[in-house]
């Protein structure tokens, strides 16, 4: 069966690397853990690297955070759906919000269990996801305000998730400005401005992230060590903190080209040869994973004679050239991977997780992964 590896000691260099960052420049940080999703042994690793607050997307994946450690604050971070206010006040302690009806139940829900629920604000800064107008937080802040158990701590935006549209100083001096305008309305102080995410953290190396922006939420650099502003890497963080293994199940000697009447496959693709391939073999190996796991675009072998040639539902299917490794059924192939395809191995119930706690060598492993 294929597994997914996280390494945990790669994935504590990456978490060190960070703390220092932010340290310097003042800015407390949340780690965005959904890419894990809810999977115990490896939030265990995340839970005993740091005592930060942990945000994710999902309730039950805040549920198993909270019964793995009922003193982590927990962040849910897309605007709730107001049938989920009790549940949402059960296992978050903070939300993201954008709309009056659902805070007015989580308010209720809130007084309901005896507790304090935080909000942060959103405010659309052009990505057009979610997030209020600019124009409408005076009188959307002050709506809310002697709402009874709920504190607002935060104004935020979200960039770069759907539109692609990237952080800049502009922007970002734009939301800080927001809060000081609400501020001064209102007399309250709101003590966290959640600008930044993964693609933020270049602007810190540039010193273009201003003054009053306080609070990132990170996940993919934690994981991947990826400059995401720049689609590119970031010196000195590991990016294979996971790792993909896969077994052989069959190796044969086959020609390149497929023979016969062409159709469309799985989905919905016609491949294409070149006709200078007919007559040629190659050793091709089928390993043991498929679509259902991974998306093989999102996957790089770590043997560079290994090439992907494609996959079905539960089988991929690789070329080993003249197989010089010597590869035989029983043995396992290893593939780097990037976020969209841990995301999906780690929604597989048919791919085995695994944890690590070692490193070779001593130097860093760095791994520039494009599509």
């Amino acid at each position: 069966m294929s597994y997914i590896t996280l390494n945990s000691h790669k994935l504590f260099h990456n978490y060190q690397y960070l703390e220092k960052l932010f340290a310097d420049h003042e800015i407390h940080w949340a780690i965005v853990a959904k890419l894990l999703c809810g999977h115990e042994e490896f939030l265990k690793v995340v839970l005993q690297m740091t005592g930060k607050d942990l945000c994710d997307s999902r309730l039950s994946n805040l549920k198993t955070i909270k019964d793995l450690s009922p003193d982590t604050r927990t962040i849910y971070i897309k605007p709730p759906a107001r049938r989920l206010a009790a549940c949402i006040v059960q296992f978050a302690d903070v939300s993201f919000n954008t709309e009056l009806n659902t805070i007015k139940a989580l308010s209720e829900e809130a007084v309901q269990q005896q507790k304090i629920h935080k909000i942060v604000i959103m405010v659309e800064m052009g990505e057009l996801r979610e997030g209020i107008m600019a124009k409408d937080l005076p009188k959307f802040f002050g709506e809310i305000l002697n709402l009874p158990n709920i504190e607002i701590v935060g104004i935020g935006t979200n960039l770069n998730c759907l539109n692609g549209i990237l952080p800049d100083e502009k922007k970002l001096f734009k939301l800080n400005r927001y809060k000081e305008i609400v501020e001064h309305m209102y007399g309250r102080k709101i003590p966290y401005v959640s600008a930044g995410s993964s693609v933020t953290i270049p602007l810190l190396f540039k010193n273009q992230v201003p003054e009053g922006i306080n609070h990132f939420r990170i996940g993919e650099t934690l994981f991947f060590g990826t400059d995401v502003y720049r689609d590119s890497v970031i010196s000195g963080m590991y990016q294979d903190v996971f790792t993909l293994t896969v077994e052989i199940i069959e190796i044969r000697e086959k020609p390149v080209v497929p023979a016969g009447t062409a159709g469309t496959n799985l989905t919905g693709d016609t491949p294409v040869y070149n006709k200078k391939d007919i007559g040629k073999t190659t050793v091709r190996a089928i390993a043991d994973v498929g679509l259902l796991d991974i998306d093989q675009k999102n996957i790089r072998p770590v043997d560079p004679e290994v090439e992907i040639i494609g996959a079905s539902s539960d089988m991929m299917i690789l070329d080993l050239g003249n197989n010089a490794s010597r590869f035989k059924v029983g043995d396992t192939l290893e593939f780097t991977m990037n976020y969209m395809a841990v995301l999906r191995a780690m929604n597989s119930d048919y791919v085995d997780k695994k944890v690590v706690h070692h490193v070779a060598g001593n130097e860093l492993k760095i791994l520039e992964f494009r599509n």
